[in-house]
């Protein structure tokens, strides 16, 4: 099905970070001034906001469009409100022991549905691949490529459970524990959504 304007926009600077109105316009086919027309738009919905940068050297200001938290909002939550709830209802009822009973089973089921799905006698590449093919179908947006040092960067361009997460931090250390596992390689995260950037990242290596 033919995406609109609108989600085409929101969904390259979900993945691609804040551009400009005429790397947008490229994007889409379309003019620089009707994509700047087009963003105007979705400015004024709150979906999108200009944020003038001064660029390098003698050049002119140039006018970035960074997505907004409305914007963020448009991409699966995971059920985030209803979810956060029952976390911090789980913590105060029963105990933070429970929180954490939760999330250690959720690491092994998930655990053992990723390892029925990745070949680990194959090379780490195709694991890698393999693993970021699964978390674009759970909603997390990933993507991966391979640096000139030969470690792999696997991205994370949405987390569908940044509100659980927030409300538990164990569920990112456990996510992270589960990529080794998986993997059976060195993990780190570089980059966390939850600090404050647009994404997850991690550099992997072989052990």
């Amino acid at each position: 099905m033919r995406q609109s304007p609108v989600n085409r926009i929101l969904i390259l600077l979900k993945t691609d970070g804040p551009q400009l109105a005429s790397t947008i316009g490229y994007a889409l086919g379309i003019s620089s001034e009707a994509a700047r027309q087009q963003l105007t738009k979705m400015g004024e919905e709150g979906l999108v906001e200009p944020v003038t940068e001064s660029a390098s050297g003698r050049g002119r200001p140039r006018q970035f469009w960074h997505l907004t938290a409305a914007g963020s909002r448009q991409f699966p939550d995971g059920h985030a409100d209803l979810t956060a709830t029952l976390l911090t209802t789980m913590a105060k009822q029963l105990g933070q022991g429970a929180v954490d009973a939760v999330i250690s089973a959720r690491e092994a089921e998930t655990l053992k549905r990723y390892r029925s799905e990745i070949d680990i006698t194959a090379d780490l590449p195709s694991r890698v691949a393999t693993l970021v093919a699964i978390r674009t179908r759970e909603g997390y947006m990933a993507d991966h490529w391979q640096e000139e040092d030969g470690s792999l960067v696997l991205v994370e361009n949405h987390c569908p459970i940044c509100a659980a997460a927030t409300a538990c931090v164990g569920f990112c250390r456990s996510e992270l524990e589960t990529f080794r596992a998986t993997l059976e390689a060195s993990v780190e995260r570089e980059e966390h959504i939850l600090l404050g950037a647009r994404r997850c990242a991690y550099r992997i290596r072989a052990l």
